[in-house]
């Protein structure tokens, strides 16, 4: 308009941000083939900040048939070179996630992107605990550029252990014995559909159905570190994170009373074993991780000078009454705790993280769980200790003589010699000691890299 003085604004699209492209035509209502050419829409993913993606249309408009074929063409040929983006996907939904929402999250907000970007899917809804294991040992994996699940942490868990598992059986390995695990065959996509997510947190920095989705659709893909949890006899689990003592004795409990809510559940078990906060006495046996001289922290130094004993794979070992002990291989982000639960380890630096909880008193704790709210140091008490490890044993002690009743009322559990386990969210009891090794890199999963992401602001109610 010559009357108005407006400068024509250019817009750059770079192709790694395209995800499809489709020729665009009108077409009358119930008119499902043909109508009218208008152009072509290109379809790109869009970074809103925050860690947060969303998809965005952007119409090119031209009348002529030869011009539109010939760009949709080129671009699909563009598309089609991008090695990472899947064009197949096994989906397994958990339609018992959270407030059972995971089936509407699926097809609401995942499928229609999926089908936008031409990705062919299979689609198994679980109807029992073991469902997608049992699948995944069956299934032609061959046939799928990736695995997604839509559920929470334990639906979660247990396909990266079925991706795993499958992954010794087919090269012939030992299942009961893997020391030396073969990596997974195809990647792993997390859409969050639990209650806390830890691992879709940690991959994407938030929890976001579409977010999720779309690192998928573009193929980011990152490696990620995994745990054997194994006894002396056989292979427990793969997975990526696991506490004994307060963490698992809460599971337990929240499992027992499966018949509440799931929020309810869990503020119940939460506040109930903390009332009967009790240590766990056993003991622990690790190897620590090497880190060399002037990456050490003074604190970390005078530790490790404290621990280290002549040759570099000597297990060091301690013993005591613990309230709790975390073992992780990844930062565990999650709404409660923001900055990760494992602050200090990456998702793929080779190492785990070893949090031992002392015994100590009930305010005291409270005080250390209050901090991973927060951007305080939660390890910043004496009662605390932390180590960067490679492997760990775990050997609980059985209590005997006169408090052997009390620890009955307490923790039937215990009592009968299976200690509750919280590996990923999933509850695991076992009477023996508990081997735990990290393996570097042992499979993909579809995200970014925690130190990729923007620093979480995020704060939440104290417990």
């Amino acid at each position: 308009d010559s009357s108005v003085a407006l400068q024509a604004q250019e817009e750059i699209i770079e192709m790694k941000d395209v995800f499809s492209v489709k020729l665009k035509r009108r077409r009358f209502a119930g008119q499902k083939k043909g109508g009218t050419l208008l152009g072509i829409t290109i379809f790109k993913c869009l970074n809103k900040g925050e860690n947060k993606l969303t998809d965005c249309a952007v119409h090119l408009n031209n009348l002529s048939e030869d011009h539109c074929q010939s760009w949709f063409r080129h671009l699909k040929e563009i598309l089609n070179g991008f090695q990472n983006r899947p064009k197949s996907l096994k989906v397994f939904v958990n339609p018992s996630s959270h407030k059972r929402e995971a089936a509407h999250i699926y097809y609401e907000k995942v499928a229609p992107l999926f089908k936008l970007a031409d990705i062919k899917t299979d689609v198994t809804v679980t109807e029992y605990e073991g469902h997608a294991l049992s699948v995944l040992k069956e299934c032609e994996l061959q046939a799928f550029d990736g695995v997604v699940c839509v559920g929470g942490d334990g639906s979660v868990s247990e396909v990266a252990h079925g991706l795993l598992l499958r992954a010794q059986i087919d090269a012939g390995k030992d299942t009961d014995c893997v020391s030396k695990p073969v990596r997974a065959p195809v990647p792993l996509g997390v859409i969050p559909a639990g209650t806390t997510n830890i691992l879709a947190h940690t991959l994407y920095g938030i929890k976001h159905a579409v977010t999720a989705t779309l690192h998928i659709v573009m193929g980011h893909i990152q490696a990620v570190d995994v745990c054997t949890f194994s006894t002396p006899s056989k292979l427990l689990r793969f997975g990526f994170s696991a506490m004994f003592g307060f963490g698992a004795r809460t599971l337990a409990l929240a499992e027992k009373h499966r018949w509440m809510p799931s929020s309810q559940r869990k503020d119940f078990a939460f506040i109930k074993t903390l009332a009967d906060l009790k240590p766990e006495e056993c003991e622990l046996s690790f190897l620590p991780l090497q880190i060399p001289q002037e990456d050490c922290h003074e604190k970390d130094r005078k530790k490790k000078e404290r621990t280290k004993k002549g040759s570099k794979d000597q297990w060091q070992k301690i013993q005591g009454h613990f309230l709790n002990v975390s073992i992780m291989a990844i930062p565990c982000l999650c709404s409660m705790a923001p900055r990760g639960l494992a602050p200090n380890t990456r998702l793929n630096n080779g190492s785990m993280a070893l949090i031992v909880v002392q015994n100590t008193s009930r305010t005291e704790f409270i005080k250390h769980l209050k901090r991973y709210t927060g951007v305080e140091n939660q390890f910043n008490f004496p009662f605390v200790e932390t180590y960067t490890v490679q492997e760990v044993k775990v050997q609980p002690r059985h209590k005997s003589g006169p408090d052997a009743k009390e620890n009955m009322c307490l923790n039937a559990a215990s009592a009968e010699g299976n200690y509750p386990w919280n590996i990923d969210g999933d509850l695991m009891k076992e009477a023996s000691e508990v081997h735990v090794r990290v393996h570097p890199q042992l499979m993909d999963l579809y995200g970014l890299n925690t130190d990729d992401l923007e620093s979480s602001q995020a704060t939440c109610n104290c417990i």
